[in-house]
């Protein structure tokens, strides 16, 4: 069966990397691509079943909530998601309890990949620390995977009984230790000429490791993308990560 789809933001970076995405595909029919000015009605009258949301986080409830209450499935690229903004995502889904939603940090599977190894390498040492590099245009920060990730890192030392993480900094300037994300400090660098890059430290007595992953390129994406849009329309209700979609 084909899986009609719409793409919202696609004429940006990341939804014009997805309408060539599902356009090489067999089984996924893009039906609209809808940018700023357009209209949200285009996304009903496509007969779109999955729309995927790739557009900025001021704007990203309202074509949620647009999509959701008209039985469209969604999968979002978009960051920006808080716990208030996931539980009135939850509330539309409970009223449309055939739809599905795939919010995702990260779609890159070699990124998710990294967020679970930090997560699992977490329990094992004394101290964490982030540090995200993304190109300039980015619109939040620290960026949503560094957020989940410091999140997945704060329970596994929770889970762990791990203590409090050293650190006798007495003096600083705001923002010189980073902006702390559960247990963890995360470090945001923006700079021209990257894409999206994270690097996970640890560090106990004697050793150090990194977790490190690069998108060279948009494409890196796509793969997860795709994932995700042929397995919303199984899952109804929210899933939130696509770790949930890679039999991990």
């Amino acid at each position: 069966m084909t899986i009609k789809v719409a793409v919202l933001g696609a004429k940006g970076r990341m939804g014009a990397e997805t309408v060539k995405a599902i356009n090489s595909t067999t089984d996924l029919s893009l039906v609209a691509q809808i940018d700023i000015g357009d209209s949200l009605e285009e996304l009903k009258t496509s007969g779109a079943q999955v729309v995927v949301d790739f557009t900025h986080p001021d704007s990203v409830m309202k074509n949620l909530d647009f999509a959701i209450n008209n039985g469209i499935h969604v999968v979002v690229g978009t960051t920006g998601f808080d716990e208030k903004k996931l539980a009135e995502v939850k509330t539309w889904l409970t009223k449309n309890s055939s739809v599905g939603a795939v919010i995702a940090p990260n779609f890159g599977l070699g990124a998710v990949l990294m967020m679970q190894f930090a997560a699992k390498a977490a329990r094992y040492f004394e101290s964490v620390e982030i540090v995200e590099l993304h190109h300039p245009e980015k619109a939040d920060a620290p960026s949503g995977t560094a957020s989940r990730t410091a999140e997945l890192i704060t329970e596994s030392r929770k889970s762990a009984a791990r203590p409090a993480m050293p650190d006798k900094t007495t003096s600083a300037l705001p923002g010189a230790r980073g902006a702390k994300v559960g247990d963890v400090p995360i470090h945001s660098v923006r700079l021209r000429g990257l894409v999206a890059h994270q690097e996970v430290l640890l560090g106990d007595q004697g050793e150090t490791l990194s977790i490190r992953h690069d998108s060279i390129d948009r494409s890196g994406f796509m793969p997860g993308v795709l994932l995700a849009i042929r397995e919303v329309v199984k899952n109804p209700g929210l899933t939130f990560g696509l770790e949930h979609l890679m039999d991990l």
